[in-house]
């Protein structure tokens, strides 16, 4: 029954620090992932799947140590457990730093400052940004703030939540590193097609049903649009690339009654883009809808998690 707050108490600590800048340990283990790569992607072939699933195994390794600290802490000092669960869990969160670059591209537009949003946008997204004009910035920053806020938040919180006696905040840790991993190998290039296969396909399935319960926190968070928050999901999300991005962004785009990027430029190349949402395009003014639909979903979330563990709590004792 201790998890809720000490999830609570991860987010007071995001919000008041958000990400440290200085020794992140998301920093450290990007530096241990990048030496593995550097080994073991020698050439670009199918074998190097074998390769990139070796590479998936070493880096998670660590986890095997801190599962016995765990395991250590639960049998000794079980107040130090759940310190260390908290400091975990805040270190798979990202919420405060993903708001705080979504607000600077929205602050930006409103100071008509087009070339600084375009560049703030850069931070937060794969695409080329040079070419948007307004609107399409602001869409690109939507996208960013709906289908970052399930791995950043909603399904760190998802695997916490099922985190069972000493395992805590590992499942989280888990999902972070691996899709640190995605985010590093999952490239669709010669360099990673085959080695990033692995990592690619494990963060798909981690966030799998976390990414579909923010899509329905999402849709039950619509209000009054909740039937265009749910037919949008339901018609739109498996034409996405995507199949957790899609469900997200879809859902999302439908509570707010908008609609997102109808193209984007990747390497210079323009490339159509499945619908997302219904209504009018996106604008600047939509941003802060967005991050407030995440909010309010992530308060539904906590009100979930609650319910569940009425109803599971008296039946395990």
């Amino acid at each position: 029954m201790l998890l809720p707050p000490a999830a609570l108490a991860a987010l007071l600590l995001d919000y008041v620090l958000a990400e440290p800048q200085r020794f992140h340990p998301l920093v450290l283990f990007g530096h241990w992932a990048q030496w593995l790569e550097k080994r073991l992607n020698h050439r670009a072939s199918r074998h190097n799947i074998a390769r990139g699933l070796l590479a998936l195994l070493a880096a998670l390794s660590p986890l095997l140590l801190i599962l016995l600290l765990n395991l250590f802490l639960w049998q000794q000092a079980f107040w130090l457990w759940l310190l260390l669960q908290i400091v975990i869990l805040w270190s798979c969160i990202g919420w405060q730093s993903l708001q705080q670059h979504v607000l600077a591209v929205y602050q930006a537009l409103q100071a008509n400052d087009l070339p600084a949003a375009r560049e703030k946008l850069s931070w937060i997204v794969s695409r080329d940004t040079g070419q948007l004009n307004d609107d399409e910035v602001s869409q690109a920053a939507i996208e960013s703030a709906l289908e970052n806020s399930a791995d950043a938040l909603f399904v760190s919180l998802f695997w916490f939540a099922l985190g069972v006696a000493f395992l805590g905040a590992l499942p989280a840790l888990l999902h972070r590193w691996v899709n640190t991993l995605d985010a590093m190998w999952g490239y669709r290039n010669e360099r990673y097609r085959h080695f990033g296969r692995a990592a690619a396909r494990l963060d798909d399935l981690l966030a799998f049903w976390p990414a579909r319960l923010t899509a329905l926190c999402f849709t039950l968070c619509a209000g009054r649009n909740l039937t265009s928050a749910w037919h949008c999901w339901r018609r739109q999300a498996g034409q996405c690339a995507s199949p957790n991005g899609g469900p997200v962004m879809t859902s999302g785009a439908g509570a707010l009654q908008v609609r997102l990027s109808e193209r984007a430029c990747y390497h210079g190349e323009w490339k159509n883009k499945p619908q997302m949402g219904c209504g009018r395009p996106a604008q600047a003014a939509d941003i802060p809808r967005a991050l407030t639909l995440v909010r309010c979903a992530l308060w539904l979330f906590f009100l979930f998690w609650c319910a569940a563990l009425l109803i599971i709590f008296p039946v395990l004792i």
